[in-house]
């Protein structure tokens, strides 16, 4: 671990590392799965926004005792912040950051698989919003200051890569990536996609992928276990 980039970070925490380790047996459940991947992606997240965020003073509002006192939010604010999950199985850890988050963001989603014999990743759906706002069109939604993408996985980093890409050409400031398990092959890769505007944040680190480009021991497919279509 000691040779990974410097924006990779692995999280050493002791409770972290249990649960990722009953997510990786086989015997698990898809629901517990579904918690382990909640659970886990929560502390992860704990994490890097304690790291990539900073607090800012707001308004004043009154405490149920009538005193008055400053309230704190986030900076980026999170009318600033967008989540980026990487479908299908991306979707499964957005609820823990939006319960991170002090208000609601914007949640874009990014459709990636890969291609079978060369594992490289292939775009089949994309609605970041590339319209700025105009007078004509005031509503419109221009690039994030930080996007967040989620991903339980990252193997190759092929996929993280292609993400980290689409939303730097969309215009974000930094990306923070969050994913439960990586490879150093999968880290070094997406770390070095766009070194100074990418932090990438995992609960474990494998040594290797097969020749399926399936992570070894890693968590099988993750977005089969989650949504119950293995063999399908």
């Amino acid at each position: 671990m000691a040779n990974l980039p410097k924006n990779a970070h692995v999280s050493q925490h002791p409770c972290l590392q249990a649960k990722l380790s009953q997510l990786r047996s086989a015997s698990t459940s898809s629901k517990d799965v579904q918690s382990l991947v909640h659970e886990i992606a929560l502390m992860i997240a704990y994490e890097a926004l304690a790291q990539g965020l900073k607090a800012q003073q707001g308004d004043t509002d009154k405490s149920p005792l009538g005193y008055t006192y400053t309230t704190s939010t986030t900076s980026p604010a999170p009318s600033s912040i967008s989540l980026v999950p990487i479908l299908r199985s991306g979707l499964s850890m957005v609820p823990a950051l939006i319960s991170l988050l002090p208000q609601p963001v914007a949640v874009h989603h990014l459709g990636l698989y890969r291609e079978k014999s060369t594992l490289q990743p292939v775009e089949y759906y994309n609605n970041l919003p590339y319209h700025s706002p105009t007078a004509s069109n005031p509503n419109a939604t221009g690039p994030s200051e930080l996007a967040i993408i989620v991903d339980p996985v990252i193997a190759t980093g092929a996929t993280a890569s292609a993400a980290i890409d689409s939303l730097k050409d969309w215009g974000v400031k930094r990306i923070i990536v969050v994913s439960v398990l990586a490879t150093e092959q999968g880290l070094r890769q997406a770390c070095g996609e766009w070194e100074e505007g990418v932090e990438v944040w995992v609960g474990g680190c494998d040594s290797e992928v097969d020749e399926k480009g399936m992570i070894k021991p890693g968590l099988g497919d993750i977005g089969d276990r989650l949504f119950l279509t293995i063999g399908k």
